[in-house]
């Protein structure tokens, strides 16, 4: 029921009765005052008016070409709600859209709660499947409050994404932001309330016991976790970052995941990700199947939709740097291959424990980091050594004086690196801005020794190459990805560890990616080369990886194994799609061990190569699982959604009404279609809640574009800027969520009063008998979200009802709103008595029209409302079978049981409050067309 209290509107979402027979009513904010607040007025102290819409109020509109009734009209008809499964707004965002990026946000919104994990393969642009479902939410009410939550290096690229792309304003939150905010607020306020849409690193919110009591007492209506993986159960323990995604799991009814590496290859790894986005869905989580997690994952290779991105993925160049070890290097190696360590005895049963091998490990990486390594043993074996460790010792010692040795001339890796980057053949210089390399390597200690030596060797200022690590803070690491990214950042190279090889975007001026040393993890080859080919690549990416040929037999063999994965990576890649199939270990420590298992064993690279093709043949449940999730023959479907005015005319139309001291309070731009508004201190206060600071116009004037491909160039453009000026566009993508609406929809909808409605008169298109009503119905949930929203119009001749009409129809009939008709303000004075006689008579056939509408959604969703409790009621004796196999102990057997029923009631209740609604619509007659 839509009640007045206190002079506002509100919605009745909620009654209760106490101990007393006293009754509260928990109410959400509807008009312009109280808009989305939620509070509770206790019934005996509050006079409540309910609304009645037969008792509106008709207002002649007197203004030119009916300005006034046609913006009031645009204001409301915008903020009806898409109730159905398609598609409404998200395949418009400014991106090159295909197809197969539509499909995650089609299978979600056809579920009825949008939970998903979305696991493309890297370069396949998962933010920005994200983003078009956040952006279906949105425009359906559902994305007031936003959370995300990513790596710290993610933060200003994703923040970025959003806004550039769909116009979503996060609020960045560092660590550095949060403070800020802390030291403004009374201690015990919730820092999460500050901002509704917000993006935080996870390692920030880990950080701070402090947080857990916040975010217990918060709540969003979507969540996004990206790089999901690393917030999946690793065996029985629970990780802080896992405690923590499974607390936010339950704070929103809408979460998203990423992950490019959604499994770790153990089945109870996976299931914790299912569980998190539905706890119902896997009671055991050794054993399901592919319809237990049927629509919560999706997952797709380049191969599956290669028929999509003709043009869009480049063919990459891969080629292996062949280095000649020097004399320096081979005595070194010498000396390796004939250390036999007394602490490694024993432990040969530990296949991948030895020390020698990490040893080695971190040779092939650098000396630099194989001294370091040595150090921090022999510091161990200070402390405390006996006998056996003398031996030892002396042979770190030694190995750490021939490694001291190697230096930049006689290191063949470095020098090869440092041809390579001076040859004719690879074509870099580092005057060209657009042209920049990524160096990858392992080690901290091989990165900084490259840092410093390059930026000697290649005579370059010290801006010009940079690291990144996971020691650097959030912010300076999003610094470092931004800069990469500016065209007049003076930085030509970054040298990174595999900090940066989840998520990042490098690709925007660089194409050039080497590996200056191999990891030993499929996963990780997948994860670095994601960085630069990537959706979004207009170069050929140039991948080379750098080997050691050594005359040692020892190292020359590990060599060869290591350079095996190298040449499987690439098969894979190209063939099926997915390269961490090859060692079926889905986990990079794993992974690891088992080259490291190898290089023990001294198995011989020919026969390594047969193991790995043998693997891959074997069958993989998580392929088939997650393959298999989602139905393959899945259509997405869209809806073009038309309104009175187009977004750049009702804000032309808007700005011209609004502003009328001000003669040009908009203006068309030069260059391309779209309008550059004049910043009022009222507008920019506005703006300032909902715009990112960032993104704040740095002028006077907004400037906003339809054009998605200009706004998509001044993306690329932005980056361009001077130092000193802003890397954010400078003209803002319009489209039907940009956050400028909600203040044009707030003024305009006070064109007229509560409880009105504009009565206009059309000439010639109506007889003077006819008169139109259009109606607004909606149908909510009992969590008062509408279900059903719909405009009609009713028409009347002389005071009797003769048909319903679409809104279209509506339209198409009177000519009213899509063309500027004169008001010749003609209407007679008798015209607002003969309308509202009718008043009753119009509520009781929109009403009529409503019950139809009623029934039509309880048919078609009852019986999905009784095969999801079917549903839940057989996962529940699931749930209780296998929680109560795992308890002897009849106290433990019968909380476990208490606890599955208290899980499934919960879900039970949401499925009822979300699905089920009552045959008590509201409606209010918006505007009345009368033929003159």
């Amino acid at each position: 029921m839509r009640v007045i209290i206190r002079d506002e509107e509100w919605m009745i979402k909620k009654v209760d009765t106490n101990t007393l027979g006293r009754k509260s009513i928990s109410c959400i904010g509807i008009s312009r005052l109280v808009k989305d607040y939620e509070t509770v007025f206790l019934t005996d102290l509050e006079k409540i008016e309910q609304v009645d819409p037969a008792k509106i109020k008709l207002v002649v509109d007197d203004s030119p070409f009916y300005r006034r009734s046609r913006l009031y009209i645009e204001s409301q008809w915008r903020q009806k709600i898409p109730t159905d499964t398609a598609l409404h707004i998200g395949n418009r965002a400014a991106m090159d859209l295909m197809n197969f990026q539509l499909e995650p946000a089609q299978i979600s919104l056809k579920r009825p709660r949008q939970r998903i994990l979305i696991a493309d393969t890297v370069g396949l642009g998962k933010t920005l499947e994200a983003g078009i479902l956040m952006s279906e939410l949105i425009a359906r009410g559902k994305g007031k409050r936003i959370l995300v939550v990513t790596v710290k290096s993610m933060m200003t690229q994703f923040q970025k994404e959003m806004w550039n792309r769909f116009t979503i304003p996060l609020v960045r939150l560092d660590s550095n932001k949060i403070q800020k905010i802390r030291s403004q607020l009374p201690a015990n306020y919730n820092p999460f309330f500050y901002y509704d849409k917000t993006i935080v690193s996870i390692d920030t919110l880990k950080r701070d016991i402090e947080y857990r009591t916040h975010l217990e007492n918060s709540w969003w209506d979507i969540i996004v976790i990206d790089e999901a993986h690393n917030v999946a159960e690793r065996g029985s323990r629970q990780a802080q970052r896992s405690r923590l995604a499974k607390l936010l799991a339950e704070r929103s009814d809408t979460l998203i995941m990423l992950s490019a590496t959604p499994h770790d290859g153990r089945s109870e790894s996976f299931a914790s990700l299912m569980n998190m986005l539905d706890p119902t869905a896997i009671a055991n989580p050794h054993d399901y199947k592919k319809e237990d997690i049927k629509g919560l994952c999706i997952r797709r290779f380049k191969k599956d939709v290669k028929d999509q991105v003709r043009g869009a993925f480049k063919e990459r160049s891969v080629s292996i740097e062949n280095c000649t070890a020097t004399d320096a290097e081979e005595y070194a190696f010498d000396l390796f291959a004939q250390m036999q360590l007394e602490m490694d005895t024993g432990k040969h049963q530990i296949a991948g424990q030895l020390f020698k091998t990490s040893l080695e490990k971190a040779m092939f990486s650098s000396p630099a980091a194989c001294i370091k390594s040595i150090e921090e043993r022999l510091k161990k074996l200070g402390k405390k050594y006996d006998n056996n460790d003398i031996k030892d010792i002396a042979q770190l010692e030694g190995l750490r004086d021939a490694l001291l040795k190697v230096d930049a001339n006689k290191f063949s890796r470095y020098q090869k690196l440092f041809d390579l980057l001076k040859s004719k053949d690879y074509n870099w210089s580092p005057t060209k801005p657009d042209d920049r390399v990524v160096i990858f390597t392992e080690r901290i200690e091989t990165m900084r020794y490259l840092v410093a030596q390059l930026r000697k060797d290649l005579n370059l200022k010290e801006d010009a190459i940079q690291e990144i690590y996971g020691g650097m803070s959030d912010s300076e690491q999003q610094k470092v990805v931004e800069d990469f990214g500016r065209v007049e950042a003076p930085v030509r190279i970054l040298v990174a560890s595999d900090v940066a090889s989840q998520g990042i975007n490098l690709h925007y001026l660089s194409h050039r990616l080497i590996h200056f040393d191999i990891p030993w993890s499929l996963m990780v080859f997948q994860q670095r080369n994601g960085r630069i080919d990537r959706y979004g690549q207009h170069e050929k990416p140039d991948i080379r990886y750098m080997t050691i040929n050594s005359k040692n037999y020892k190292v020359k063999g590990d060599m060869r194994v290591i350079e095996i994965l190298v040449k499987k990576e690439e098969q894979a890649y190209k063939n099926i799609g997915d390269p961490t199939l090859l060692l079926g270990k889905f986990n990079v420590e794993e992974e690891e061990m088992l080259i490291a298992q190898a290089l023990e064993n001294n198995i011989d690279a020919d026969t390594f190569s047969a193991q790995i093709d043998n693997s891959a043949d074997e069958f993989n449940p998580f392929e088939l699982l997650m393959q298999s999730a989602v139905d393959n023959t899945i259509r997405t479907e869209v809806h073009e959604d038309e309104t009175l005015f187009s977004d750049v005319n009702y804000i032309r139309s808007a700005m011209n009404y609004f502003s009328k001291e001000d003669k040009n309070p908009v203006q068309n731009l030069a260059t391309v279609e779209g309008v550059e508004i004049k910043v009022t201190p009222e507008l920019r206060r506005r703006l300032a809640v909902l715009i990112p600071e960032d993104a704040m116009p740095q002028t006077d004037y907004l400037r906003l574009s339809p054009d998605k491909n200009f706004c998509m160039n001044e993306m690329k453009r932005s980056m361009q800027n001077n130092m000193s000026e802003t890397a954010w566009p400078a003209t803002q993508f319009l489209w039907p969520i940009h956050p400028v609406f909600n203040w044009i929809d707030d003024k305009a909808s006070l064109l007229f009063g509560r409880g009105e409605a504009p009565l206009v008169g059309i000439p010639e298109k109506l007889s003077e008998r006819e008169v139109i009503y259009i109606i607004a119905g909606t149908i909510p949930n009992r969590k008062s979200t509408p279900v059903v929203d719909e405009w009609f119009g009713l028409k009347f001749e002389n005071g009797k009802f003769v048909e319903e009409m679409t809104i279209e129809q509506v339209i198409l009939k009177t000519g009213f709103g899509r063309n500027d008709v004169p008001n010749r303000n003609n209407l007679p004075e008798s015209a607002k008595g003969i309308v509202g006689e009718a008043m009753n008579v119009v509520v009781e056939e929109a009403q009529k029209v409503l019950k139809r509408y009623f029934k039509e959604y309880q048919d078609n969703i009852d019986p999905l409302i009784y095969e999801e409790l079917e549903k839940l009621e057989g996962l529940k004796d699931k749930h209780k079978t296998y929680q109560l196999s795992l308890f002897e102990s009849e106290r433990k057997k019968g909380e476990e049981e208490r606890r599955v029923d208290a899980l499934f009631n919960t879900y039970i209740d949401w499925v009822h409050d979300t699905l089920e609604i009552e045959d008590n619509p509201y409606l209010r007659v918006v505007a009345v067309l009368m033929g003159v």
